[in-house]
Protein backbone atom coordinates (compact mmCIF):
# COMPACT_ATOMS: atom_id res chain seq x y z
CA UNK A 1 0.00 0.00 0.00
CA UNK A 2 1.32 3.45 -0.98
CA UNK A 3 2.10 6.01 1.84
CA UNK A 4 0.23 9.80 1.20
CA UNK A 5 2.47 12.28 -0.26
CA UNK A 6 2.70 15.57 1.28
CA UNK A 7 0.21 16.74 -1.41
CA UNK A 8 -2.38 14.17 -0.64
CA UNK A 9 -2.15 15.44 3.44
CA UNK A 10 -2.38 18.57 2.95
CA UNK A 11 -5.71 18.06 0.32
CA UNK A 12 -7.02 15.92 3.03
CA UNK A 13 -6.62 18.79 5.36
CA UNK A 14 -7.54 21.62 3.03
CA UNK A 15 -10.89 19.68 2.37
CA UNK A 16 -11.84 19.03 5.35
CA UNK A 17 -11.73 22.53 6.65
CA UNK A 18 -13.56 24.36 3.74
CA UNK A 19 -16.08 21.64 4.01
CA UNK A 20 -16.77 22.56 7.73
CA UNK A 21 -15.35 19.25 8.98
CA UNK A 22 -12.40 20.32 11.24
CA UNK A 23 -12.04 16.85 13.12
CA UNK A 24 -11.05 15.03 9.71
CA UNK A 25 -8.60 18.05 8.81
CA UNK A 26 -7.00 18.17 12.51
CA UNK A 27 -6.39 13.98 11.93
CA UNK A 28 -3.19 15.48 9.67
CA UNK A 29 -2.04 18.10 11.70
CA UNK A 30 0.63 17.60 14.35
CA UNK A 31 0.12 18.17 18.01
CA UNK A 32 2.83 20.42 17.83
CA UNK A 33 1.93 21.97 14.77
CA UNK A 34 2.99 26.09 14.26
CA UNK A 35 1.46 28.75 12.17
CA UNK A 36 2.78 31.84 11.22
CA UNK A 37 -0.41 34.03 10.50
CA UNK A 38 -1.13 37.84 9.70
CA UNK A 39 -0.60 39.36 13.04
CA UNK A 40 -0.13 36.24 15.23
CA UNK A 41 1.79 33.25 15.69
CA UNK A 42 0.05 29.39 16.63
CA UNK A 43 1.60 27.18 18.59
CA UNK A 44 -0.29 23.86 18.87
CA UNK A 45 -3.05 21.57 17.57
CA UNK A 46 -5.82 22.88 20.11
CA UNK A 47 -5.17 26.50 19.33
CA UNK A 48 -4.50 25.62 15.69
CA UNK A 49 -8.19 23.80 15.72
CA UNK A 50 -9.75 26.89 17.32
CA UNK A 51 -8.59 29.40 14.71
CA UNK A 52 -9.67 27.17 11.80
CA UNK A 53 -12.76 26.31 13.40
CA UNK A 54 -13.77 30.09 13.54
CA UNK A 55 -12.77 30.61 10.48
CA UNK A 56 -14.67 27.80 8.38
CA UNK A 57 -18.22 28.35 9.28
CA UNK A 58 -17.46 31.81 7.39
CA UNK A 59 -17.04 29.96 4.04
CA UNK A 60 -19.86 30.67 1.30
CA UNK A 61 -17.13 28.74 -1.34
CA UNK A 62 -13.73 28.41 -2.28
CA UNK A 63 -12.05 29.64 -5.05
CA UNK A 64 -9.89 28.55 -7.81
CA UNK A 65 -6.93 26.31 -6.06
CA UNK A 66 -3.37 26.15 -7.31
CA UNK A 67 -1.19 24.21 -5.93
CA UNK A 68 2.73 23.47 -6.26
CA UNK A 69 4.36 20.81 -4.25
CA UNK A 70 8.43 20.02 -3.27
CA UNK A 71 8.91 17.71 -1.09
CA UNK A 72 7.74 18.07 2.19
CA UNK A 73 6.62 21.26 1.43
CA UNK A 74 3.13 21.96 -0.15
CA UNK A 75 2.05 25.80 -1.20
CA UNK A 76 -1.92 26.33 -1.89
CA UNK A 77 -3.39 29.15 -3.21
CA UNK A 78 -7.06 30.01 -3.45
CA UNK A 79 -9.80 32.37 -2.67
CA UNK A 80 -11.72 31.84 0.59
CA UNK A 81 -15.17 33.19 0.18
CA UNK A 82 -17.05 34.96 2.69
CA UNK A 83 -20.07 37.59 2.95
CA UNK A 84 -17.73 40.26 3.45
CA UNK A 85 -15.38 38.86 0.22
CA UNK A 86 -14.85 36.61 -2.83
CA UNK A 87 -12.05 37.98 -4.36
CA UNK A 88 -9.48 38.03 -1.52
CA UNK A 89 -6.66 35.57 -2.16
CA UNK A 90 -4.71 33.46 0.67
CA UNK A 91 -1.80 31.25 0.12
CA UNK A 92 -0.27 28.68 2.58
CA UNK A 93 2.78 26.64 2.63
CA UNK A 94 2.88 23.82 4.69
CA UNK A 95 5.33 21.90 5.91
CA UNK A 96 4.88 17.93 6.39
CA UNK A 97 6.72 15.30 7.71
CA UNK A 98 5.80 11.28 8.69
CA UNK A 99 2.39 12.06 7.46
CA UNK A 100 0.96 15.48 9.29
CA UNK A 101 1.30 19.11 9.23
CA UNK A 102 3.97 20.33 11.11
CA UNK A 103 4.31 23.97 9.91
CA UNK A 104 1.71 26.82 8.45
CA UNK A 105 2.94 29.82 6.71
CA UNK A 106 -0.54 31.66 5.72
CA UNK A 107 -1.15 34.55 4.35
CA UNK A 108 -3.72 36.64 3.77
CA UNK A 109 -5.68 40.11 3.71
CA UNK A 110 -6.99 40.58 7.06
CA UNK A 111 -8.91 43.69 6.80
CA UNK A 112 -10.63 42.55 3.77
CA UNK A 113 -12.39 39.53 5.65
CA UNK A 114 -14.17 42.44 7.98
CA UNK A 115 -17.71 43.48 7.73
CA UNK A 116 -18.14 46.02 5.20
CA UNK A 117 -18.34 49.87 7.69
CA UNK A 118 -21.81 52.03 6.98
CA UNK A 119 -20.49 55.09 4.80
CA UNK A 120 -20.34 58.19 7.25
Amino acid sequence: MALDTPRDIVARYHRGWTTGDIEAAMTVVHDDITCCAPGFDIHGKDTYRSFIGGFAPTLTGIGDIAEFADGERVALFYYPQTAATSTTPAAELFTVRHGTIVQSILIFDRMSYLPAQPDS
